[in-house]
């Protein structure tokens, strides 16, 4: 059985920076560092981190006066912001940059007098922290279906934005049934979906092409990782999404000759190589790679942490 690795596969550059941010708040400010909810959605990554000093917390009430409190990736509400402020709370925010870009398109298109529709997916932290950029004025939509039935104001001033972790397909679909229904709409300058987001997907879009099953390392949690899973059912192959290789199924590998192995943007290289490795048998000449974009992404971290 060959054994054909996705690339890029794994961290993206807003994964790196607010694990990074984590990590140095801890070196710098000493345990425990509160973090509101999980920073990125990997079990492994945040396990490691509770083992350094993180608390992870669901409200900022749990953290104590005075202390330091991290904002996840996915990025937070203006209400959240606001309540970090009055609890007096020390605050380091890991939002991925792509993120942020999202939130100040939703304040551009707001002091526009646009309406907004937020294309994504209900209870992703990411949607819950765009969606509270404005107290009024927005709409989620998550499928075509949705985007059918949606009722607005003021259909004549109206705007989108994406959850930066969507299929890119699925989110095309929407975004046409929206211009199908509300030819006036308008979108951002540049694609929502981020750029890791989408050389995921289309190298395992390439790597359904060739392969019979593929494994997913990545968390049930995790958007971007899911999407890639359905993505490669897509295409035609088998696929499965597994945080480690101890989950692997032998049954799922039953006549398989090629295997493919991708990550979501949120699972570290070390679990890619032990599935690898446990599919292998260790035998490098059964490992092959593809070739893809390059990657070359940095994001800085607060200065205060630098």
């Amino acid at each position: 059985m060959q054994v054909i690795l996705a690339n890029p596969r794994g961290f993206c550059a807003g994964v790196e920076r607010a694990i990074a941010i984590v990590e140095r708040a801890i070196e710098t400010l000493g345990a425990p560092i509160y973090v509101r909810h999980e920073v990125v959605h990997n079990q492994f990554v945040c396990d490691d981190l509770r083992a350094k000093g993180a608390i992870f917390i669901d409200e900022l009430a749990q953290a104590p006066a005075g202390s330091t409190v991290i904002f996840s990736a996915h990025g937070v509400s203006k209400a959240v912001r606001e309540e970090a402020a009055a609890l007096g709370l020390k605050v380091f925010d890991a939002t991925c940059p792509l993120v942020t870009k999202v939130h100040v398109e939703v304040a551009k298109m707001r002091k526009e007098g646009r309406e907004i529709v937020m294309i994504g997916h209900k209870g992703h932290p990411e949607v819950e922290g765009t969606m509270g950029q404005s107290p009024d004025g927005m709409y989620l939509v998550e499928t075509v279906a949705d985007a059918h039935q949606l009722q607005v104001s003021a259909p004549a001033r109206l705007a989108y934005v994406t959850q930066t972790t969507l299929s890119v397909d699925d989110a095309a679909q929407v975004v046409a049934a929206l211009k199908a229904r509300f030819p006036e709409i308008i979108g951002p300058k540049k694609d929502d979906i981020c750029y890791a987001t989408q050389n995921r997907q289309d190298s395992v879009k390439q790597l359904a092409r060739t392969t019979e099953v593929i494994l997913v390392v990545g968390s049930q949690s995790s958007s971007n990782s899911n999407r890639l899973r359905e993505v490669a059912e897509l295409i035609g192959s088998r696929a499965y999404l597994i945080d480690q290789a101890e989950q692997i199924d032998p049954t799922w590998l039953a006549g398989a000759s090629r295997v493919g192995v991708t990550a979501g943007a949120s699972a570290p290289e070390v679990l890619v190589q032990e599935v690898v490795d446990r599919l292998s048998g260790g035998d490098p000449a059964r490992i092959g790679q593809l070739d893809g974009a390059e990657e070359n992404v940095t994001f800085a971290l607060p200065r205060e942490l630098q």
